[in-house]
């Protein structure tokens, strides 16, 4: 599959974002997402994403309308930091019903104002050029598929291949200002935050990769995941 780059957003430090769109027109004015990054330090979850987007790049069975941000948060990831370069965790930034200024631990700082970092007002514009449909946000922390909005079957298709675990609502962990939160109510675009193992869990990231190649792929191909943007 064909992709063009987009141009590129720019971080607090000045960097850019790269990101990519697919040669491929979208009937319903939808598009598939596949972000990771987001926390600078989560580094599993961005090697996945680029495993996968190489995958499919070079794929001529996959056909589909999709946006790619291999990194979002580039600062933090070049710094080793969950927070972006002014220390905000991006995933508690978003402007959800939910976002609060409110935070119990320093590396959840949700920023000065929803949406008060360039990273996320890079995507927030994107997502109006381009509406998502479905969004893959790739993490790392336990193995887990956190599903939000209508993807819960997506998140058992991929539960076949790896077996990690299917979650819905946190009741223990909130997650205020999160794009979870924000994606299925204010742009009815269900999201799976796709928690990859941490390396200090035992697995290298060819490991990682290895036990999600197959379902990440499968998935892509299958008619389950074009129902996502019709």
């Amino acid at each position: 599959m064909i992709f063009r780059e987009l141009r590129p957003g720019i971080t607090v430090a000045g960097e850019k974002i790269p990101a990519f769109f697919s040669d491929v027109l979208s009937p319903q004015n939808k598009y598939i997402y596949l972000i990771a990054g987001v926390h600078g330090d989560e580094v599993e979850g961005v090697y996945v994403l680029q495993q996968l987007f190489e995958k499919i790049k070079n794929s001529s069975e996959i056909e589909l309308p999709m946006i790619v941000i291999p990194i979002l948060n580039i600062d933090g990831y070049r710094a080793n930091t969950r927070g972006n370069a002014r220390k905000v965790d991006l995933n508690r930034n978003y402007p959800s019903d939910q976002w609060t200024a409110t935070y119990t631990q320093e590396t959840h700082y949700p920023g000065t104002a929803p949406l008060s970092e360039p990273e996320n007002q890079f995507l927030i514009n994107l997502f109006a050029k381009f509406p998502p449909g479905f969004i893959l946000s790739l993490h790392s922390w336990k193995p887990m598929l956190n599903y939000n909005g209508n993807c819960l079957d997506v998140a058992e298709f991929l539960q076949k291949y790896n077996s990690y675990e299917v979650v819905g609502e946190f009741t223990d962990h909130p997650t205020p200002g999160s794009l979870g939160e924000l994606a299925p109510t204010k742009y009815n675009a269900s999201v799976l935050t796709f928690e990859c193992p941490l390396l200090s869990q035992g697995k290298t990231l060819a490991e990682i990769w290895a036990e999600n190649e197959k379902g990440l792929y499968d998935l892509f191909k299958s008619a389950l995941i074009k129902s996502k943007i019709t």
